[in-house]
């Protein structure tokens, strides 16, 4: 659907909205690799490495390839936040295994396999039902 927007604004507003974008992406990034530099240095003073820090260290590692897709793409494809949510679970579970609820770790490890059938369920259906891949920009149709 076309915008109803003065051409100058629309224009104008894309443009400050893109650099906000720019920025955020290059904060989110810098964070992103803070963490993992202290993650790091937790471990190395620690002179212990569990679990529990090589699953953030794949959190962290998941937000920056979602950042690489979308700088890459210009769009998240939705299974990089899934794969997140997945090892931010068993981190969880991992983390407090001992302090967890027998039936809590179940509901938890019920929510991970409905994440992981779900990014199946996608995986498939990019398979037999691809986006079509429009390269002529005359060819799209508008919505009515």
């Amino acid at each position: 659907m076309p915008s109803h927007l003065p051409k100058a604004f629309s224009s104008r507003f894309l443009k400050v909205f893109h650099i906000l974008e720019a920025i955020l992406l290059v904060a989110i990034t810098l964070a992103t690799l803070l963490a993992m530099v202290n993650e790091f240095i937790h471990v190395f003073s620690e002179q212990n490495i569990q679990l529990t820090d090589i699953l953030l260290m794949f959190i962290y590692l998941e937000v920056l390839a979602m950042v690489q897709q979308f700088v890459a793409n210009g769009k998240i494809p939705v299974r990089y936040p899934i794969y997140i949510a997945i090892m931010a679970i068993a981190r969880y579970i991992t983390l407090g295994m001992k302090e967890l609820d027998g039936m809590f770790v179940v509901w938890l490890s019920l929510a991970a396999f409905i994440l992981a059938a779900a990014t199946l369920l996608i995986r498939i259906g990019h398979h037999y039902w691809p986006y079509e891949q429009v390269t002529d920009p005359s060819k799209i149709q508008p919505e009515d």
